[in-house]
């Protein structure tokens, strides 16, 4: 029964969460000229205290929606909801000393973010010809996920759910399909503002407890997403005009 009501907690969380991307996007449009729309599908993985150290090296699945507004030929306003599961195990590690404790988590996240991508070459849809360029994004991340605890014996159990902060730093290449789509392949990690993705460094109540702490509680974790963007662009034809 526990299990069905976190279930439908988390289902009538991702409708909110979508049903308010999905009305800002509409609200952005009403004053754009042309937008992107499309979805990002690939996987996740953390950097932190427990399992493998390996920055990109994507392990569970994450998905997501996007928005774009096509400012000028350079940049872009992004906008992004994202869902993902990440996961480490000690086991996995090369360091022995993870090895030995054999410690493993899993967490979920769901992010909202909005920034700024910026192309390093003019990525005009509209030049009649196919362009490419590659592309960096930043700007502020919110995100939900579980807090995460050791327990006695030596179990990481969630207890609560939590939030935070966090900086993403995204880089890619894209290319137009035609006049109408855009595919882009692109790797982005997020730094956080909390050591509580795997249970190391608990929040909410018990972070007085010492005994609960493990690794170095002294730096923040990370989680990155690595996969493939196709976006469906429309609007009118820009003009580019001075921001």
């Amino acid at each position: 029964m526990q299990s069905l009501l976190l279930y439908l907690q988390t289902f009538t969380r991702m409708k909110l969460y979508t049903s308010t991307f999905l009305i800002l996007l509409l609200s952005l449009s009403a004053f754009s000229q042309t937008y992107e729309i499309g979805g990002f599908l690939g996987g996740a993985n953390y950097i932190g205290d427990v399992g493998k150290t390996t920055y990109i090296a994507p392990n569970t699945p994450a998905f997501g929606a996007l928005f774009k507004w096509n400012r000028t030929a350079r940049h872009a306003f992004r906008g992004s909801i994202m869902f993902a599961q990440i996961e480490g195990d000690d086991n996995d590690s090369k360091e022995s000393r993870r090895k030995e404790r054999g410690y493993s988590f899993k967490n979920n996240i769901t992010e909202i973010s909005a920034g700024i991508e910026y192309t390093f070459w003019d990525f005009n849809m509209y030049s009649g010809r196919p362009v490419s360029t590659p592309y960096l994004y930043t700007g502020l991340t919110y995100f939900w996920y579980k807090a995460l605890y050791k327990t006695s014996g030596d179990i990481i159990k969630d207890y609560d759910g939590a939030s935070a902060i966090a900086i993403p730093m995204t880089l890619g290449y894209k290319a137009t399909l035609g006049t109408k789509f855009v595919i882009a392949a692109e790797i982005g990690a997020r730094y956080t503002f909390t050591d509580d993705l795997d249970g190391s460094n608990p929040v909410k109540g018990l972070e007085d407890n010492e005994s609960l702490k493990f690794g170095n509680v002294n730096n923040n974790d990370w989680y990155v997403f690595t996969g493939i963007t196709l976006t469906y662009t429309f609007g009118r034809k820009p003009c580019y005009c001075n921001f």
